[in-house]
């Protein structure tokens, strides 16, 4: 029996090797989309040539090619889709003058024959369009079942002058790649240009870039500032070379020779890679892009430059006035060499201003990774063709460099300004109790010297925090001082979660076994009075772990006197006549909300106690009703909170609740075998990869990291040690059940 082809999405484009901007995004998408979903959807391409004499040494991801000027092969092509059973979708990236005909009419016919759903982007919309301009528009679009542009511009100007409804209109903005914050003194050292100030413009060269008014911008700023260095970096456009030469470039050659600033401009005349491009990018400290059209729609240079953390002085074309704000860079008019020196001059007396508007431009960036671009075009893609997404058991790899980069000799600090570690918020118990768990099953399954240190450095600072009669100290300055002495008892639970964890492992070391005890052994006496619902719960957890290994009667005591205090306060809410539908153990939702019933599936696994188990599934229920209300999780936000008969918060979403649901749905699978609970303990985890209501990722692959937080409208870019520990602890229970 032949086994059924993956679905397939077909893309209209032109592609690499081809020398062209919209190959370069087709590619960068297609690899994107194929990473999250491969291999739920397998990308294809219909791969648009210049004319019937060229030839591309085209990867296998080509499946069919077209010449753009013969219209039979666009009617061929038509055909050929229809006739493919795995492909559900056609994605055409469009570009005026990319597609032949008048206006590119050729696709008319093309969009005709189809009968598979079609979604189109539009990579430039015109203004004032004439008659034929608007009919072949109007054309595309009345077949397409959803329009993507790239800016609210756009999307304006294509309801307004084009009639698109603005229900076919979707806005998903241009994909940068994913790298961490850069350093521009390290970027500038790889390079050999640490003695310089680097401006930069990219792109392949054409006179619609504009670089003459840069260059013209010069002189006065190289005189007060001498050590300027202007990199123009990209070959030729190869259809410019076809027809007129390197006429352009000379002409650039002549104006810096006759300014005199043959030591200050560099022309880096080459097809550059993505890598190459990425590094001068991390070193540029001001983007100059001075183009000279105004309708253009779409600027993968400033994208790039964006992501960068590039301030950026631009033209005010379509797209640099949707992007370029006064906190990212400066707009300036075009054709004119001296807003652009001016704009330069501001920036270089202000270096601190400047500095920020290149951290500015990084955070707004990070919607717009291929990632999360990927993300959006799926949802698009997926309303039509109904392709099976992501895998549930595609996980990214997991990745420590963003724990140990938080982590000094000491421990691991708490908070980071971005991804750098800030040293003045110091330390606390709870962030190292979270890391010594997460190294310790990181350790089961992959045991090796380097994590052993690292989990023993975690260890010492849990020991270091505990007091003599028992109780733990919670904060402490980066000099190690404590300067809470205040108890926290979630803290004492979490640190005998963590110590439990360790006590119960079989794959550690004996003395971090025997050691974890004692420290646990100097707490018990404490843990039958603590009065927080959490701190039980955790302390129930840790106590578990160790249960497994050794069932002692005072241990599984303990267990049962805690677990019982849960259930009390549960059936004590249950009573509440104002409130009878509220099935939970107080008459609120705050954190850590489902690590409560977690610990009654822990301890119904050592007692067998069915009351243990009822509560725990009667109580979780009543909360994934209330954060899977949609067909994504949403943790209450800490933003106020659900009180009963109130409002639920929805904002100020964290990892820490996000991974408390993960492991607690994790468990419950595991210990009752249910199917639904694995189902959403998958659906909660894919709150940090993209699936939550702001459609981006949480999780970030570059650092291995996490943000901070999910707020109504955007991230918190900041990737403390919490938030970071948070989804490790995450990615290891859903490993589990895989």
């Amino acid at each position: 029996m032949t086994k059924a082809k993956p679905p397939c999405i077909i893309y209209v484009s032109s592609f690499p090797p081809r020398a062209c901007g919209i190959a370069t995004f087709t590619q960068d998408l297609t690899n994107a989309i194929d990473k999250e979903f491969n291999p739920g959807i397998k990308g294809r391409i219909l791969a648009v040539n210049d004319n019937s004499t060229s030839i591309y040494n085209y990867s296998q991801k080509v499946k069919w090619n077209l010449h753009e000027s013969e219209i039979e092969d666009y009617i061929n092509c038509a055909n050929l889709i229809n006739k493919a059973e795995d492909v559900k979708l056609v994605n055409i990236q469009h570009e005026y003058g990319l597609h032949g005909g008048e206006w590119g009419d050729y696709l008319l016919p093309f969009l005709e024959l189809l009968n598979k759903p079609v979604v189109t982007t539009l990579h430039t919309v015109l203004p004032n369009p004439p008659e034929k301009l608007l009919r072949v528009t109007k054309g595309i679009t009345n077949r397409s079942e959803k329009i993507i542009v790239m800016t609210g511009h756009a999307a304006k100007l294509l309801h307004d002058a084009y009639g698109v409804p603005k229900s076919k209109i979707n806005i998903i903005p241009h994909g940068v790649h994913h790298i961490p914050f850069p350093s521009k003194s390290k970027a500038k050292k790889k390079l050999n240009l640490s003695e310089y100030t680097v401006l930069s413009t990219f792109g392949m060269l054409n006179r619609d870039k504009g670089i003459e008014y840069a260059i013209a911008a010069l002189p006065d700023i190289v005189k007060e500032f001498p050590n300027v260095l202007y990199l123009i970096i990209g070959a030729t456009h190869p259809n410019i070379v076809k027809r007129e030469g390197e006429k352009y470039r000379n002409k650039l050659h002549r104006l810096v020779l006759q300014l005199g600033l043959k030591d200050n401009v560099k022309f880096y005349n080459k097809y550059v890679t993505l890598a190459e491009l990425i590094d001068y990018l991390k070193a540029t400290d001001i983007y100059i892009s001075p183009t000279l059209n105004p309708k253009q729609a779409v600027s993968g240079t400033i994208s790039y430059a964006l992501s960068c953390a590039c301030p950026i002085i631009a033209t005010a074309n379509q797209y640099a006035v949707d992007t370029i704000t006064p906190e990212r860079g400066a707009l300036v008019g075009f054709r004119n060499a001296s807003a652009i020196k001016k704009a330069l001059q501001e920036l270089f007396k202000d270096r601190f201003a400047c500095k920020e508007m290149g951290k500015n431009a990084y955070f707004y960036s990070r919607h717009m990774t291929w990632q999360n671009v990927a993300l959006s075009y799926f949802k698009i893609f997926n309303e039509f063709a109904k392709i099976v997404p992501r895998r549930p058991d595609k996980l990214p790899p997991i990745n420590l460099r963003h724990i140990q980069n938080l982590t000094d000799k000491f421990g691991i600090i708490q908070f980071a300004r971005h991804t750098k570690p800030d040293i003045f918020s110091g330390y606390n118990l709870d962030d190292n109790a979270r890391a010594l768990l997460g190294l310790c099953h990181y350790y089961e399954k992959r045991p090796s010297e380097k994590i052993l240190k690292m989990l023993d450095k975690y260890f010492k600072m849990v020991k270091f925090c505990q007091k003599k009669d028992g109780r733990f100290y919670n904060f402490l300055s980066y000099n190690r001082k404590f300067i809470d002495k205040s108890e926290s008892e979630d803290s004492f639970g979490r640190a005998i979660w963590s110590l439990g964890g360790i006590s119960g492992s079989l794959t550690l070391p004996e003395y971090l076994r025997r050691d974890s005890r004692k420290i646990i052994n100097r707490s018990l006496p404490l843990a039958s009075g603590l009065n927080s619902l959490r701190a039980q719960a955790f302390t129930i957890l840790g106590l578990c772990q160790i249960a497994k290994q050794s069932a002692e009667a005072p241990l599984i005591l303990l267990i049962k006197r805690l677990a019982d205090k849960l259930v009390r306060r549960a059936e004590l809410q249950a009573k509440n006549p104002v409130y009878p539908d509220w099935i939970w153990f107080e008459d609120c939702l705050t954190y850590s909300n489902s690590k409560l019933p977690e610990a009654l599936f822990f301890a119904y696994e050592i007692t067998n106690n069915h009351a243990y188990l009822a509560t725990a599934e009667k109580t979780l229920a009543f909360l994934t009703a209330i954060t899977f209300a949609k067909d994504y999780f949403e943790p209450i936000g800490q933003d106020g909170w659900y009180f009963a008969g109130g409002q639920r918060s929805y904002f100020d979403q964290q990892p820490e609740d996000v991974a408390a649901a993960v492991e607690s749905y994790a468990t419950a699978w595991q210990i009752t075998g249910k199917k639904e609970y694995k189902e959403l303990a998958q659906k909660a985890f894919a709150w940090f990869l993209g699936k939550n209501h702001l459609n981006q990722m949480v999780y970030d692959e570059a650092t291995g990291g996490c943000y901070d937080g999910l707020g109504s409208h955007s991230l918190n870019f900041n990737q403390g040690a919490e938030s970071t520990i948070s989804y490790f602890l995450a990615r290891l229970a859903i490993e589990k059940i895989q």
